[in-house]
């Protein structure tokens, strides 16, 4: 490929994992954004999940999700603060092969400008598990907008230059 020729967009299967005690379907404005801004950037939503602030329950449809070859991404929402119930990021954690810290650095340095010194009660993080990439958002709808719109959209999508994620997806973007 030359310089100065255009990447095709490459979809990914992304699945969207909410977590909470008092969401379902009807609620869960947070994760239906995401279910919704993937469409509309032209991935493919895999599957649509929500399970309760338990790290057991975390834990066991991440990895369902990361051992199906066919996902390559998975963003979660909510569980990223440090109340008693916020165990999301101790439940990813220890499933990554690698995280990336820099997007949980970039995430509350932006957020810094909507919710002032509060963004250091997020712990958002990333990281990769298996060839899937994985995300772990606050659960606001503000939040999660953050994210979306801010990193992951260009990160998630191959024809971002100069660098995004897809294109170190193996057999993806080859």
């Amino acid at each position: 490929m030359t310089a100065t020729a255009k990447r095709e967009f490459i979809p990914l299967s992304i699945a969207i994992l909410t977590i909470s005690d008092t969401r379902d379907e009807q609620t869960d404005k947070s994760g239906n954004y995401l279910a919704e801004a993937v469409q509309q950037a032209g991935h493919h939503l895999s599957s649509k999940v929500i399970v309760k602030d338990d790290i057991y329950s975390i834990r066991a449809q991440v990895s369902q999700w990361i051992a199906d070859p066919d996902i390559q991404a998975v963003i979660t929402t909510g569980g990223t603060g440090f109340s008693q119930r916020d165990v999301t990021p101790e439940a990813i954690r220890v499933l990554l092969d690698k995280e990336i810290p820099g997007f949980g650095e970039y995430f509350r340095t932006i957020s810094m400008q909507q919710v002032g010194t509060s963004t250091i009660q997020s712990r958002a993080l990333a990281g990769t598990a298996n060839n899937t990439y994985l995300f772990s958002l606050p659960g606001s709808g503000n939040a999660c907008k953050t994210g979306w719109q801010d990193i992951l959209r260009q990160q998630l999508d191959y024809t971002h230059t100069p660098c995004n994620f897809v294109e170190l997806l193996p057999n993806i973007a080859s």
